[in-house]
């Protein structure tokens, strides 16, 4: 198992809208296209019933008051996944830890498709190991996630930003692949080098939607809980809080059907911004103002 992990540069660059890489002189070395945005989202009616019809004319993008061209629009049913499974090995989950190997086990065989889907797992407690790469093969996966034993203290914010930028980001072009992670643990952290917001801002980077499901199984929300939440609310993902063990298997299920029914939307940034800052971005539904949007709240812009 490999732990901690190893550091990949990553340059943003464009030159003429164009990627450019130079493999000769670094091959770890990633190069973003920074002059378009890529938005991954869902709509849902007040019932929470996924909304499939709509159209590109019937959304809006605003950064600021600025409304946004839309160069591309694709009601996405059948994108390529890449997947980061997170799951906490720490001592604090260590009760239910056998069920939730066991769910995240009948996920990844009802998700991942051979030739198409490439998902990991990654484990964390004291440190963070990378137990599967990313791989279409569902027995691997499942192997790694049955060798797995709690133990130790938690660093849920390391794996998310070793997941996240050694791993997820590596495909591109980025809109080309739908990139979600799956946090199953607690919420908590004692151990990690990085922050919340450092490993938020790398999950933004990468354009990874976060669906967080909690082990916490008291009614009164912690504090870790309260992460969880955030985290999955500010990639454009979801929350999910299990009291009982058939509630678990409900929200690798919910979790399923949204990453098939999902929309995108890419433009280019007017004006273009080069000052390595968040920017918040605004999608609305013009026609059908009832209906809810979910997406990330924004994205960083590169530094020139």
């Amino acid at each position: 198992m490999l732990k901690r992990f190893l550091a990949v540069s990553v340059v943003a660059g464009v030159l003429c809208g164009q990627q450019k890489v130079d493999p000769e002189r670094d091959p770890n070395r990633i190069v973003l296209d920074v002059s378009r945005v890529n938005l991954l989202f869902t709509v849902s009616d007040k019932k929470g019933r996924f909304v499939t019809d709509l159209k590109a004319d019937d959304f809006q993008v605003f950064e600021k008051k600025s409304e946004q061209k839309v160069l591309e629009f694709v009601a996405e049913s059948d994108l390529p996944l890449r997947l980061g499974i997170l799951i906490d090995t720490s001592n604090s989950i260590r009760e239910r830890f056998k069920f939730q190997q066991e769910t995240a086990a009948e996920f990844i065989n009802s998700v991942v498709r051979p030739r198409q889907d490439r998902a990991m797992v990654v484990s964390y407690d004291t440190e963070v190991g990378l137990v599967t790469d990313l791989t279409d093969d569902v027995r691997a996966l499942q192997k790694g996630l049955q060798g797995l034993r709690p133990g130790g203290g938690t660093a849920m914010f390391d794996a998310i930003y070793f997941a996240c930028r050694d791993k997820l980001m590596q495909d591109q072009p980025r809109h080309k692949f739908r990139r979600a992670m799956i946090i199953l643990g607690d919420g908590e952290d004692n151990n990690s080098r990085y922050t919340r917001d450092q490993a938020l801002e790398m999950a933004q980077k990468a354009d990874v939607v976060i669906y967080s499901i909690s082990t916490n199984i008291s009614k009164i929300e912690t504090d870790g809980d309260k992460i969880l939440k955030y985290l999955a609310a500010e990639t454009g993902g979801l929350s999910f809080f299990p009291f009982k063990p058939q509630d678990l298997v409900q929200s690798f299920e919910n979790i399923s059907n949204e990453l098939r029914h999902q929309y995108s939307i890419l433009y280019r940034p007017e004006p273009e911004h080069n000052d390595g800052l968040f920017h918040n971005v605004n999608l609305r539904v013009k026609s059908r103002k009832e209906l809810i949007v979910r997406c990330r709240k924004g994205y960083y812009a590169p530094k020139f």
